[in-house]
């Protein structure tokens, strides 16, 4: 039977709107030396996505993420990617469950037939150095039916989860892991979740409590149910006025990636030697802190987007050992992307939405 040469993608034809996601056929990727064919059986979506579509980690944006999806105008910013220019156009997808077609060398062959997940942060100059490249910001990723990727980032696993349910894992899971991997938490700690209903911010919940720490959480109050059935010790509402709630020097460690007007209440309900994780700013990238008390208290600002080596072994062990859930919301045909990034941004689900090619 003759290999195919086309296959089904949604290809980011530029930086802006959803007019810019098209459904259509390309090509079938062409592997190198060191690179397997994964057939993507489930793609989650993710913030970060649409960020990189609309141009968001420009230095010229100084919004949220939802005040640039509502303005729906795009104007073109040079250093909208991760790395700057993303290299439009551009198969976007950062979360990939699938299992292995093809190799390009012969010594990698036992992966065939293998259901794998992808981990999408490459240290392309090892572990040694924090330059790091993203699949589906940097390179092709999984909003396809099939995605070619260098062999050292699959991982095989082995467990009784669902394609969609495993491919609700890597980017939320793995930033959440990083997170609390380069925070040192541990069960001593008390913990402050913000954003808790989130994909990232729901996973961290599950690790700090795998890791016996205590949690809180904040986040809507339509949320509050689910996020209790995740076994966290407290949790609020966004709007809350969380010093007069906990006080002063209640918390040993913030992880925060929405930020916006209240991340500067941070360094006060910190402890001395608090640390503050953070990996987006949904809510906003510029903040007010005031150094004094970051200073005066120790606080360690710590900002995460290179994942370190443990981290994507840690969750597959978390996952074949069932020491972690998976949330997913909805599904999504994968033809059905602007319908589902268009409920993504109106964040009244809690859990991952995920694509099926």
């Amino acid at each position: 039977m003759e290999p195919e040469k086309t296959m089904k993608a949604i290809v980011t034809t530029a930086q802006g709107g959803l007019d810019k996601l098209e459904y259509k056929d390309v090509p079938m990727p062409t592997l190198q030396p060191g690179e397997v064919l994964v057939k993507v059986l489930a793609a989650g979506v993710n913030n970060t996505e649409i960020n990189t579509r609309m141009g968001w980690y420009s230095q010229d944006v100084t919004g949220s993420t939802d005040d640039m999806a509502s303005q729906e105008q795009f104007s073109s910013l040079s250093d909208g990617g991760w790395s700057d220019a993303t290299p439009f156009p551009l198969i976007q997808g950062t979360d990939a469950c699938g299992i292995v077609v093809d190799a390009f060398d012969a010594t990698n062959q036992s992966l065939l037939n293998q259901r794998v997940l992808i981990r999408p942060c490459i240290r392309k100059h090892g572990f040694d150095s924090l330059d790091n490249i993203w699949m589906a910001s940097d390179f092709d990723g999984a909003f396809a039916q099939y995605v070619k990727v260098p062999t050292t980032e699959v991982f095989t696993v082995q467990s009784s989860w669902s394609d969609v349910e495993l491919a609700s894992i890597p980017c939320a899971y793995g930033t959440a892991e990083n997170m609390l991997h380069r925070a040192q938490v541990s069960r001593s700690d008390t913990v402050l979740v913000i954003g808790a209903s989130g994909g990232v911010g729901s996973a961290a919940i599950q690790l700090a409590v795998r890791r016996g720490a205590k949690v809180i959480a904040v986040a809507s109050k339509a949320n509050h149910f689910a996020i209790r059935a995740l076994k966290v010790s407290q949790v609020y509402d966004r709007n809350a006025d969380l010093l007069s709630i906990l006080g002063e020097n209640s918390v040993d460690v913030v992880i925060d990636n929405v930020a916006g007007d209240k991340f500067g209440q941070h360094l006060a309900l910190l402890k001395r030697g608090g640390r503050i994780a953070t990996s987006g700013a949904i809510a906003g990238p510029i903040v007010n802190i005031d150094l004094r008390k970051l200073y005066l208290k120790d606080i360690t600002l710590i900002g995460t987007t290179a994942w370190d080596e443990p981290v994507f072994a840690n969750l597959i062990g978390y996952i074949e050992r069932n020491e972690i859930q998976p949330l997913v919301a909805k599904t999504f045909p994968l033809k059905e992307i602007a319908n589902a990034q268009t409920e993504f941004l109106r964040k009244r689900h809690f859990g991952k939405f995920v694509l099926i090619p």
